[in-house]
């Protein structure tokens, strides 16, 4: 994402976020007729207390660089959540927020053995990329992440829109929305990586889920709860869902499917045999 991109990407997430918004919802009146839904630039302004010509600049996309006060006066009147008021400084104010990732991504001994010890528990660890860096027999018996999916065989969000075993998610409509909504938010903080908008593009081209939910510019922190899976092989199967941060490097993330009992049976008797 070059500077143009970020500052396109930025004016799209403020239209779209006050698209969500209606009069009704911030305690204006709703006035005549409106053309698209949402509230109006001029209404937003008027809100955050700034300007409306300055206001639309931000939407146009314009070289304008908004202060900290200001940002913080769109958030409230935006009403953001968490992850997307996080989201907007990360667009507004790349170069100071902008963490630096390290070269190499490499996965610890004792990360590596922490979640082969997890067996039956599906456990695996993702970088920056949301490549998958290691994963368990348990997280492989379930997703099947050694088998080749090109041109990301190793990107889980990729495999997540192309493979069916990854789309076998009870509720795979709001997965996809969360997992894009979750991967915006991870990639804004990469302005200078080029290889996410390779991956982007390429989702794009390859699935429509993926390219409608993508045009919605929405952000979310990642959720734990519970996964319910008719898996194709397996069978149905339940787990409760965590990721964790991992401290000596922020980038790289353990997710772990904690099995329900059935599950957690079903699963031994397929690692012993």
């Amino acid at each position: 994402m070059n500077d143009n991109e970020r500052r396109q990407a930025l004016a799209d997430f403020l239209r779209t976020r006050r698209a969500h918004l209606t009069p009704a919802d911030v305690n204006l009146p709703n006035g005549s007729r409106r053309r698209t839904p949402g509230l109006r630039r001029e209404e937003l302004a008027q809100l955050a207390n700034i300007g409306t010509s300055w206001y639309v600049s931000l939407e146009q996309g314009r070289d304008v660089r908004p202060s900290e006060q200001v940002l913080e006066s769109l958030a409230v009147a935006l009403r953001l959540s968490y992850a997307e008021r996080r989201h907007l400084f990360v667009l507004a104010q790349p170069h100071e927020l902008m963490i630096t990732a390290p070269p190499e991504e490499i996965v610890t001994a004792a990360h590596l053995n922490s979640i082969h010890a997890l067996n039956p528990h599906p456990a695996y660890i993702m970088g920056k990329r949301w490549d998958l860096l290691a994963w368990n027999k348990a997280a492989e018996l379930v997703f099947a992440f050694s088998e080749i999916a090109p041109p990301h065989s190793r990107n889980f969000l990729w495999r997540c829109f192309t493979s069916p075993v990854l789309r076998s998610h009870s509720q795979w409509d709001k997965l996809a929305e969360s997992l894009i909504a979750q991967f915006r938010a991870d990639s804004a903080r990469f302005p200078g990586d080029k290889w996410f908008s390779e991956l982007i593009d390429d989702l794009n081209q390859s699935s429509e889920v993926f390219r409608l939910g993508w045009a919605k510019h929405d952000v979310k922190g990642i959720p734990d709860g519970h996964k319910s899976m008719n898996h194709p092989e397996l069978g149905n199967l339940e787990f409760e869902h965590v990721t964790l941060q991992m401290p000596a490097d922020p980038d790289q993330k353990m997710i772990l499917y904690t099995c329900s009992p059935d599950t957690a049976i079903k699963l031994t008797t397929l690692l012993s045999s």
